[in-house]
C-alpha cells in the first residue's frame, strides 16, 4: 500500500482506489482513451512535455463520479498513448478557505522549477475572498510532489492592474514568443467578455504585468471565455475559447510590439453536441518532442453513476490550412494500437448498403474513402444491429454532414472528389476527422452493446467505395 505524506492526497487517493472496481466493470468505458482510474474527470490542465515525459494534469473529483471537490489528477506518458497514473498533484487547502483547484497550466520557470499556475476558488464558510485568485504550486524534480507557493496569490483582482473583472476570473494559460512569457485569463466586466493578457515580470513567474485585452466581445453575444488557449501556427496565431458551447477559434496575427491580436478567420473547432452539451470541450495544448503543437480536450456527456465520468480526447496534431482555418488530425503514434486489419476497395454501391462481414466491433479505427457519383447521400453506419435499422450513422449529401444526428455544413473543396472519413470508435466515444482534418466531430454514443456491425451506404443513386481500412484497436490499460 502506497504511503502519501500529504493527508489530503492520501484521503483522495483512497477514495479513488475504492471506486475502481465499479468503474472497471462498466462495459461502455473507453479502453484506448485516457481516463482516471475512477470517478470524475473534466478539463485537461498543465499539459507539457519535459525531460522525456508528457505530463497531463486534469480536473478531478476523487470523491465521486460527478463534478465537485476539484483536485488536479496527474499522469505521464512517453508517447501520448500509454499513460502512467501518478498521485493527485493539487488538492484544495481547506484550512486556507480554498474549496476548489480550478483549471490552469504547467511551465518551467526561469529558475528551472516545475510550476503549476491554477485558479484558486474559495467558497466555504472561511471564505473572506469572494473573488477567484491565481495561485501557484512548485514541484519536485520528478514532478510528483507539489507544494503550494508561499508567495500566493500569483494574481489577485485587487492588484492585477486590469479591468474590474467579476469574481469568475480564471483558467490561466501560458505561452511564450521571442523570449518573452505571457499568460492569458478569461474574465468579464460590465457588458464585456474578454481574454486578458499578462506578461511575466521576472524569472520566478510569480509577478505579472497586465498588458491589455487580447480579445473581447459583448456579453450579449458571449457570456464568458473559459479555458483560453493561444498558440502560434506557422506565421499566424490561433485563439481557442470555450464559451459555454462548442469550442470556438479565431486565427490571425499577433503584433508583439503592440501586443494586439487581429482575427482573420473564425469558426467552431469540434461540432460534436448532444443532450445540451458540447462533447469536446475545455481544450489544452502542448508541444511534442519535435515542437509540434498537440491539441487535447475533455470528452464529456457520459451517462451518470457508472463509477467514472469523462475522458481525454485522442491527441490531435494541430496545423493551419491555406484557407486560414485549423486542421486537426490524430497523431501517428495511435497506429501502434492497431491489431487485426481488414481492407476493401473498388466496391460499387448502387442505392444500397454494403455490410462488412470480415470484422465487427466497438473498439475500432476506420478509414473510408467514398466517391459520391450520382448518389444523393453516402456514408458509414457503425454499431449496426444484426437485424433492424438501428445504427450510428454518418451521412453526407454534398452540403451537409450528419454525424449521429449532429448536422454540420460541409462541402468538398475545389480539388476534392472523395469524402474521407477517419473514424475512431471506443465503446461510448466516437471521434471523426473529415477530409484530412477539415472537420472534427466528437460525440457520445450508447447503442446496444451487442450492435457491432459496419456498413458502407449510398442512397438515391450510385457511389463507389474507393478504399476501406478497418483495424481492431488494443487497450492502453
Amino acid at each position: 500500500m502506497q504511503i502519501y505524506p500529504n493527508p489530503a492526497i492520501a484521503k483522495a487517493m483512497a477514495s479513488v482506489s475504492a471506486a475502481i472496481p465499479k468503474a472497471d466493470a462498466d462495459s461502455t468505458r473507453p479502453v484506448y482513451h485516457f481516463r482516471p482510474p475512477a470517478n470524475w474527470m473534466n478539463d485537461p490542465n498543465g499539459t507539457i512535455y519535459h525531460n522525456g515525459y508528457y505530463h497531463l494534469f486534469y480536473q478531478h473529483n476523487p470523491y465521486g463520479d460527478d463534478w465537485g471537490h476539484m483536485h488536479w489528477g496527474h499522469a505521464r506518458s512517453r508517447d501520448l498513448i500509454y499513460w502512467e497514473h501518478l498521485p493527485i498533484a493539487l488538492w484544495p487547502s481547506l484550512e486556507l478557505g480554498e474549496e476548489h483547484c480550478f483549471s490552469g497550466c504547467a511551465w518551467v520557470n526561469g529558475e528551472g522549477q516545475p510550476l503549476l499556475i491554477y485558479t484558486e476558488v474559495a467558497r466555504g464558510e472561511k471564505n473572506e475572498r469572494p473573488d477567484n485568485e491565481q495561485w501557484a504550486a512548485l514541484g519536485d524534480a520528478d514532478w510528483i510532489t507539489w507544494q503550494k507557493h508561499p508567495a500566493n496569490p500569483v494574481l489577485s483582482l485587487k492588484t492585477h492592474g486590469g479591468p474590474p473583472f467579476r469574481g469568475e476570473w480564471r483558467d490561466p494559460f501560458i505561452f511564450s514568443e521571442a523570449g518573452r512569457t505571457f499568460l492569458v485569463l478569461g474574465g468579464d466586466y460590465a457588458e464585456t467578455a474578454a481574454v486578458a493578457l499578462y506578461e511575466a515580470a521576472d524569472a520566478s513567474m510569480m509577478h505579472w504585468r497586465y498588458c491589455g485585452l487580447l480579445h473581447q466581445q459583448p456579453r450579449a453575444d458571449i457570456l464568458f471565455f473559459e479555458c483560453p488557449n493561444f498558440v502560434k501556427l506557422g506565421e499566424k496565431w490561433l485563439l481557442i475559447t470555450a464559451p459555454y458551447r462548442n469550442l470556438e477559434y479565431s486565427t490571425g496575427t499577433f503584433d508583439l510590439a503592440s501586443l494586439t491580436f487581429t482575427p482573420e478567420q473564425n469558426g467552431i473547432l469540434d461540432r460534436g453536441f448532444g443532450a445540451g452539451v458540447p462533447h469536446f470541450y475545455a481544450s489544452n495544448l502542448l508541444f511534442d518532442e519535435q515542437k509540434r503543437p498537440i491539441l487535447l480536450g475533455w470528452v464529456r456527456g457520459f451517462a451518470k453513476e457508472h463509477g467514472w465520468n469523462g475522458c481525454l480526447s485522442l491527441p490531435r496534431r494541430l496545423s493551419l490550412g491555406a484557407d486560414g482555418h485549423p486542421r486537426q488530425q490524430p497523431i501517428a503514434a495511435l497506429q501502434t494500437l492497431r491489431g487485426k486489419h481488414v481492407a476493401l476497395a473498388g466496391i460499387t454501391l448502387d442505392n444500397s448498403r454494403h455490410p462488412v462481414e470480415q470484422i465487427k466491433g466497438d473498439t475500432l479505427e476506420i478509414i473510408a474513402e467514398i466517391k459520391s457519383g450520382d448518389a444523393e447521400t453516402i456514408g458509414l453506419r457503425v454499431r449496426c444491429a444484426t437485424t433492424g435499422e438501428e445504427a450510428v450513422a454518418i451521412t453526407f449529401d454534398g452540403q451537409m454532414l450528419v454525424v449521429a444526428g449532429t448536422r454540420i455544413p460541409f462541402t468538398l473543396g475545389e480539388h476534392e472528389t472523395t469524402l474521407k472519413l477517419h473514424l475512431f470508435l471506443d465503446k461510448s466515444v466516437l471521434e471523426l476527422f473529415v477530409n484530412d482534418g477539415r472537420q472534427a466531430v466528437t460525440t457520445i454514443i450508447y447503442p446496444p452493446t451487442e450492435d457491432l456491425g459496419i456498413e458502407v451506404v449510398a442512397t438515391g443513386g450510385s457511389a463507389r467505395l474507393e478504399k476501406l481500412d478497418i483495424w481492431e484497436m488494443q487497450s492502453i490499460w
